[in-house]
Order: structure tokens, then sequence, then C-alpha cells
């Protein structure tokens, strides 16, 4: 018995040890699995029983959401934001080469997603990580949006200022971006071993020196900021 509970904490000791500045990495939020019809999304809450006529939205599966996405990308072009923090502004530019991503993130921006969140991740010459938080509202947008991996879209590198998508580190092998959170490089010579495996699918046009400020905060062990850096992410253009 006690060999046993010896090799549990061992392993244990071993994950947490796992050099978490070389990926950035995700831990989702689990969300309630629900299917809906293959409709049109127009809002995000679903369908009240007193309102039949009213229609659900599209919860997004690997299976429903490249084509979503595509469609939603067309119907919203927007490819200009601004993340207004308690340290500064962060300007950002989507790049229109990575369709999908872009669509996302301008689809997490309008159902107020972003708005829950805040820069849960700060490593200092490495990256800044946003899109989670420990406040019920962020849950339970997440187990609304969807369960689900956006494909990859990997066509630029990762240089300082760059804007990316965490994605699942393990069984994962083709390398399928996390919708829910996104990272800054904010290592002066940016990070370029990351460029085979995550998707850049934008780059900080201002406010880089606000990105530095949120790097060097001080973290706890799991490289959480002690103090919370909330984002409200508003379209430019």
């Amino acid at each position: 018995m006690k060999k046993s509970l010896l090799l549990l904490i061992l392993s244990v000791l071993l994950m947490n040890c796992e050099d978490k500045k070389k990926v950035p990495v995700v831990k989702e939020i689990s969300a309630e699995e629900k299917i809906f019809s293959d409709e049109k999304v127009t809002e995000i809450d679903t369908a009240s029983e007193t309102e039949p006529t009213k229609p659900p939205f599209l919860f997004l599966t690997n299976e429903n959401v490249e084509k979503f996405l595509i469609q939603y990308g067309k119907e919203n072009p927007e490819k200009r934001v601004a993340l207004i923090t308690s340290l500064g502004t962060i300007k950002l530019e989507l790049y229109t080469d990575t369709p999908l991503h872009r669509a996302n993130f301008i689809y997490m921006l309008k159902n107020g997603y972003w708005d829950t969140t805040f820069f849960h991740r700060a490593l200092e010459n490495f990256i800044v990580q946003g899109g989670n938080s420990d406040r019920p509202e962020t849950s339970k947008l997440r187990s609304k949006l969807g369960k689900y991996t956006i494909p990859a879209e990997i066509k630029h590198k990762h240089h300082r200022g760059a804007l990316a998508s965490a994605k699942e580190y393990r069984e994962n092998p083709d390398d399928r971006s996390s919708p829910f959170e996104f990272y800054i490089v904010q290592a002066p010579n940016g990070a370029n071993h990351l460029n085979p495996n995550y998707t850049v699918f934008g780059k900080v046009t201002s406010g880089m020196d606000v990105v530095d400020k949120i790097a060097k905060l001080e973290t706890d062990a799991s490289e959480w900021p002690l103090l919370n850096v909330f984002m409200e992410v508003k379209i430019l253009d």
C-alpha cells in the first residue's frame, strides 16, 4: 500500500515539473454536452420553453465548427480589436489568411466571452496568455458556446507581438486550437520553436508595453498572476 502511494505521489510531481515554458497549454473547463440542430446562430441564449418560436443557438462541435466559422467570417469581417485592461490597452490586427481563427475570435468577442476572462498566465521572456478565469460566468459561457477545437491554420511565425491560439498539448496530432484561450508572444526574440505546432492568427499593433507589464507580474506556482488583469475587448474596425 505504501509503495503504491509513493508511486502515485512521484507521478504527480513529474507531471507538475513539466517545462510549461516551452508550450502554451490549455486546461479546458468541462462543458455540458448538448447537441442542437445545424442552424444559423442568431443569439447566445438557448430557446426558452415559453418562447417556442425562438430558434436555439448552434452548439459548436468539431463536426460543424468549420462550416459555421466560414459562414460567420463572411458575415463578420472585422479584423482590428482592442483589449482594454487596467494596465493599458493592447490593439490587435487579426489576419485574414487564418479565417477560421479570426472568425472564432470575433465570435467570442460578440458573445461577450472575452469580457468574462483575464490574463491567467504570465511568463516573462516568453508569453502572456488570456481567455480563462475562475469566474462562474466564464465556465457557463464555455458550456453554452460549444465543445470544439479549431482546425490548424499554421502559416505565420512567432515573432514578438504575435497573437496565437493555445491548444491541448497531448493527444492532438493535428494541432487543433482551443477556441477559448490565446497568447501573445512577449519574448524579445520571439518564440520560433512554437512555429510548427501553433496557429498564429494576428499581431499586436500597439500596446506591447502593456504586454511587458503583464509578463512582469508576480505569479503563483502555476504561473497565474496574483493580480487579476481583466479585459474588455472591443472592435475597432
